[in-house]
């Protein structure tokens, strides 16, 4: 086994890229090239190289990097610091997706009060190459949120500055618009809406699809209930929804509400779907093993974090260079379980 030579402090130093070079038997730009993904390089060649590296126990110096190119190799996340399934899922899925790219990721969280605008300076202060914000959010303050370099949002976030602002996600208007027609065209005279805390714009695009649903089909629009995302709040609205016995459908804006709505209704003697049927909003993984199994909207957030991360690693690498646009995500569908169906005829 080769290894690197040994320093004057009688410490062994650490393996450089000419270690490997040597072992491996290349040029010290191949080595780089394999380090930087780069085509052209034969396959033989790249996985000799990377046999090299692994005997050398070498690790690129991303500091010496960043000194040599100005990048910093690491991407800010903002986030809410929640664990609610949305956010902390679509965050897994961008630290999964980021450690391929080859950029580090500084995540700063909100929770503690403080607002965006501050979560996206201090990432700024601290010298990222671009900025992901997880899971917008309506803080109501009006401060303009700036940053001179790229950065990509889970969704839209009116006052954002960037340069360029990238937005992706699901479309919350279109996925609350079909779970309302998939109720009214079982036959149900109208929906009724147990929304998401309005601050998310998520929720506040999901309810916008509800009432477009309502107005297309000439439906009455009742009362909309607003919980907070946890299946509590869904449980105290499901026990004012259960009470009035003109509601035969409720289309719930997380499947953790609906699981709330749900127990309202079976503790006062409905049930679903014979007497009310449910939508709700997310996939959860228990959403199929409930009771009955959940009609719900799953969302796909593989596809739209690793759409948008590679926009935005594309963004940072070549910001002037010309590019194909992505397509677009597929629509957010239904997946149609049993807690629907037509309305009972008596009803």
């Amino acid at each position: 086994m080769s290894e690197a030579k040994s320093s004057s402090s009688g410490r062994a130093r650490r393996p450089g890229s000419t270690d490997v070079a040597r072992l491996a038997g290349v040029s010290q730009k191949t080595v780089s090239r394999v380090l930087n993904g780069e085509p052209y390089v034969k396959e033989e060649v790249r996985l000799r190289v990377q046999a090299a590296m692994r005997e050398l126990g070498y690790r690129r110096n991303d500091a010496a990097r960043a000194l040599n190119s100005g990048k910093t190799k690491r991407i800010g996340v903002v986030c809410l610091g929640t664990a609610l399934f949305g956010p902390s899922t679509q965050l897994v899925a961008v630290e999964r997706a980021l450690r391929t790219t080859g950029y580090s990721v500084t995540i700063v969280n909100t929770l503690e009060g403080d607002t965006i605008a501050d979560a996206v300076e201090h990432l700024l202060e601290q010298g990222v190459d671009g900025i992901i914000l997880s899971e917008p959010i309506d803080e109501g303050d009006g401060v303009p949120i700036e940053a001179d370099l790229p950065v990509l949002s889970f969704g839209r976030l009116p006052g954002l500055s960037a340069k360029p602002n990238l937005v992706t996600g699901g479309d919350n208007v279109g996925a609350g618009r079909s779970a309302t027609e998939h109720l009214l065209g079982l036959g149900h005279r109208t929906v009724w809406h147990v929304a998401g805390p309005q601050r998310w714009w998520a929720a506040q695009d999901r309810l916008a699809g509800w009432r477009q649903a309502l107005a297309a089909a000439g439906a009455p629009e009742p009362p909309v209930l607003e919980g907070d995302w946890l299946p509590a709040s869904g449980y105290a609205a499901g026990r004012e929804l259960a009470a009035n016995p003109d509601v035969t459908a409720i289309f719930v804006a997380n499947d953790d509400m609906a699981i709330g709505v749900l127990r309202a209704l079976t503790e006062a003697g409905r049930s679903v779907p014979g007497d009310v049927s449910v939508v709700g909003f997310d996939d959860i993984p228990s959403a199929a093993f409930l009771t009955p199994p959940l009609t719900t909207v799953p969302q796909d957030f593989d596809v739209h974090v690793d759409r948008g991360i590679a926009n935005l690693v594309t963004e940072i690498e070549s910001p002037t260079g010309d590019r194909s646009p992505l397509p677009e995500p597929p629509p957010l569908r239904l997946v149609v379980r049993h807690s629907t169906a037509a309305p009972h005829p008596a009803g």
